[in-house]
Order: C-alpha cells, then sequence, then structure tokens
C-alpha cells in the first residue's frame, strides 16, 4: 500500500479500493460490451479502476497547504457578512454574485510574472513519478475523490440523511465550478502555460492565445469547498481532506495549470461556498 500512503489515505478507502479491483478482475470476464457501456460508472467505480499512484510528499505540498489555510479565517469572516445581511435561505443566484464580488483583484503583472517563474522552475523539476501523480489529481481531484471521501462517511450514517449529504456536497461542487468560471471569465488571467507554452506543448497553444483562463483555480474552489462542508461532518477526518486538497493544488503547480494566486483566490471562495452549502442546509 505505499504507492496509496496509508498513513494519509483514509483505511476504508484502501480497503475499498483493494476489494473492489480485486472483485473487478474477477467479474470482469463475465460482462458484455453492452453490459459495460450502459452503466454509467460511479466515481467510486471510476476511483477503483484507477486508483491512485504515489502522490507528492509533504514536504512539497506544505507551503501551498499554509497559503490555502490561511483563507479559512478570511472566508469566515466575509461569510459572517453575508450571513448577518441574508440569513441561512438558500439562495444560490444571489450568493453566486455575492462571493464572486469577495474574490480580490488578480495579482499584479509584477506579482504573476514573479509567481510563473515560481511555476517554471518547479516545471524543471519535474519526474515520470511526478506527472503521474499530477495527472491523476488533475483528473480525479476535480470532483471523484470528495464523492469518495463522502461515500466512506455515508456507510455509517442512515440512508436518508447519507442521500442528503451527497446532493448537499454536489450542489457545493457545483457552485464552485459556477463561480470560479464566472470569475475566470471576468479577469481573464491567462494560465501559465499559455504565458509560457513551453510549459505544456502537449496543450498545442496557438500563437496569440489569451486563454485558458486561470483565476481564480477551479480545481482549488472545488477542493476547498469539499473540504470545508465535509470537515463539519467529519472533524476527525478534516487532516486527511487537507492533504488531498493540498496534494490537488500543488499537482496544479507542478503542471503549470495554475500560480500561486489562482490557487490561494479559489481556495478563498471555495471556503465561502462551503460555508454557505454548511449553513443553508443547517450544519
Amino acid at each position: 500500500m505505499n504507492a496509496l500512503r496509508g498513513i494519509k489515505w483514509p483505511y476504508a478507502v484502501i480497503a475499498l479500493v483493494a476489494v473492489a479491483a480485486a472483485a473487478f478482475g474477477l467479474l470482469r470476464p463475465q460482462l458484455t460490451p453492452a453490459a459495460t457501456a450502459k452503466k454509467k460508472l460511479s466515481a467510486t467505480d471510476r476511483v477503483k479502476r484507477n486508483p491512485p499512484p504515489a502522490l507528492f510528499a509533504d514536504g512539497q505540498i506544505a507551503p501551498i497547504g499554509k497559503q490555502a489555510d490561511a483563507q479559512r479565517q478570511k472566508a469566515d469572516a466575509l461569510f459572517a457578512e453575508w450571513k448577518k445581511a441574508h440569513g441561512t435561505t438558500r439562495d444560490d443566484k444571489a450568493f453566486a454574485d455575492w462571493a464572486a464580488r469577495q474574490v480580490p483583484a488578480p495579482p499584479t503583472a509584477k506579482q504573476r510574472t514573479a509567481q510563473l517563474h515560481e511555476v517554471q522552475a518547479l516545471a524543471r523539476t519535474r519526474t515520470a513519478a511526478g506527472r503521474k501523480a499530477a495527472t491523476w489529481l488533475e483528473l480525479d481531484g476535480k470532483k471523484d475523490i470528495w464523492k469518495v471521501y463522502l461515500h466512506d462517511q455515508r456507510e455509517l450514517v442512515p440512508a436518508q440523511q447519507g442521500a442528503a449529504e451527497k446532493a448537499q456536497l454536489k450542489a457545493a461542487l457545483k457552485l464552485a465550478k459556477t463561480i470560479s468560471d464566472r470569475v475566470a471569465a471576468r479577469d481573464r488571467q491567462p494560465a501559465p502555460f499559455v504565458l509560457d507554452p513551453t510549459l505544456r506543448p502537449e496543450k498545442h497553444i496557438a500563437a496569440g492565445a489569451k486563454g485558458p483562463y486561470s483565476y481564480p483555480s477551479r480545481h482549488a474552489t472545488r477542493a476547498a469547498a469539499a473540504v470545508t462542508y465535509l470537515s463539519a461532518l467529519a472533524p476527525h477526518r478534516a487532516e486527511d481532506y487537507r492533504w488531498m486538497r493540498d496534494e490537488v493544488l500543488y499537482s496544479r503547480l507542478y503542471m503549470a495549470g495554475h500560480v500561486s494566486g489562482d490557487l490561494t483566490a479559489g481556495t478563498l471562495l471555495g471556503d465561502l461556498i462551503g460555508d454557505y452549502e454548511l449553513a443553508v442546509t443547517g450544519h
């Protein structure tokens, strides 16, 4: 289990992945192509089929994790203002409008250049194992891993409660995408690999391209929203959730999807969304 980092990865998830992988190997010959094509895979099924490789070391992810942690207090203070004015009634449209305005102005040109240089330096240290870890985190860190974490918790609560929490996490992740995309379209900050196409030559960025836009990071927004929400449900697991958030964030720096300012802005926004989902659902 070294590849799964058993010290940090929840033991129940490791067991789930291992048992499911074995079961899938036994059952696969009996499944017809038509049957597998018709069945829509769940997030848990997708992670079973593509379990995590060895991820990044704690020392690598710690700096961006500290920057992300620093957004928590800011988000709580901002959300207190929203709650004072609006209470706990769900109003996704009004909240989305408000939350988008709370995202700080993007870094200045000088700041972004300095952050780009950090990404360029990191790119020169890439390894095959690092690329493998970052690829998995880019794919499964969008939504699936957070759904797997919740699935683990749902095994211990009544079915009705588990279904409600699944819907609430889904709502938070959807809102994270909606608002982060809105702000990105507004602020129009090119991703690092657009500013320097040599960072990701496989992206085939056309000369003079302006996008994709990367401020704030959608991955960071989703991760922070999920961590805030899940940590309220299971405080004893909060360290695991923050660890995975930091893995996801670092992977985005590692593969030049974002600079650090994109990630901290996304974390702040995600923390706000997590606070909102908890408030309107009575947690």
